[in-house]
C-alpha cells in the first residue's frame, strides 16, 4: 500500500456523500438513497481498513475483511465491527437492485421510505464511527 492519502480521500468523500443523501431523501428518491448509502459505507470502511494497513480488494462488501482484521482496527472501534459488517453486507445486497432493478422490479416502486431511513442511518453511523480514526 503506497498511497496513504487514499484512505483520507475515501472517508472525506464518504462524508460529503452523506450530505447528498439528504437531497435524495428530501426528493423521496428512496432507491437512490439506498444505492448511495451503500457507496458511502463502502468508501468509509475501505478508508478505515486502508488506514489500519489492510488493503481491501475491489469488492463492494468488506464485511468478511472487517471481521477477519478486527484486531488491526482501533481498539475503541472493535466493539462495533459486527454492526459495521452487517450494514455493509445488507447494503451490498441492494446495490445493483436499487440502481438497475430487474425485469419484474422497478427500484422506485420497490424501495420505501423505511428502506431509505434504514440505509441513510447506516451510512451516517458508519461515517460517524470511522471519521475519528482516519486522519484527514
Amino acid at each position: 500500500m503506497r498511497n496513504r492519502d487514499l484512505a483520507a480521500d475515501y472517508v472525506r468523500r464518504a462524508s460529503v456523500r452523506v450530505k447528498a443523501l439528504d437531497v435524495l431523501f428530501d426528493a423521496a428518491s428512496w432507491a437512490d438513497v439506498v444505492r448511495e448509502s451503500q457507496e458511502v459505507v463502502e468508501l468509509a470502511l475501505k478508508g478505515l481498513l486502508r488506514t489500519c494497513g489492510v488493503e481491501a480488494p475491489r469488492i463492494h462488501d468488506v464485511s468478511d475483511i472487517l471481521r477477519a482484521e478486527r484486531d488491526r482496527l482501533p481498539e475503541t472501534l472493535r466493539k462495533d465491527v459486527d454492526r459495521l459488517a452487517e450494514m455493509s453486507r445488507q447494503l451490498r445486497r441492494d446495490r445493483e437492485l436499487a440502481f438497475y432493478g430487474t425485469e419484474d422490479l422497478t427500484p422506485s416502486d420497490f424501495y420505501s421510505h423505511d428502506d431509505a431511513v434504514t440505509a441513510r442511518e447506516a451510512a451516517r453511523l458508519t461515517v460517524r464511527l470511522v471519521l475519528p480514526h482516519v486522519p484527514l
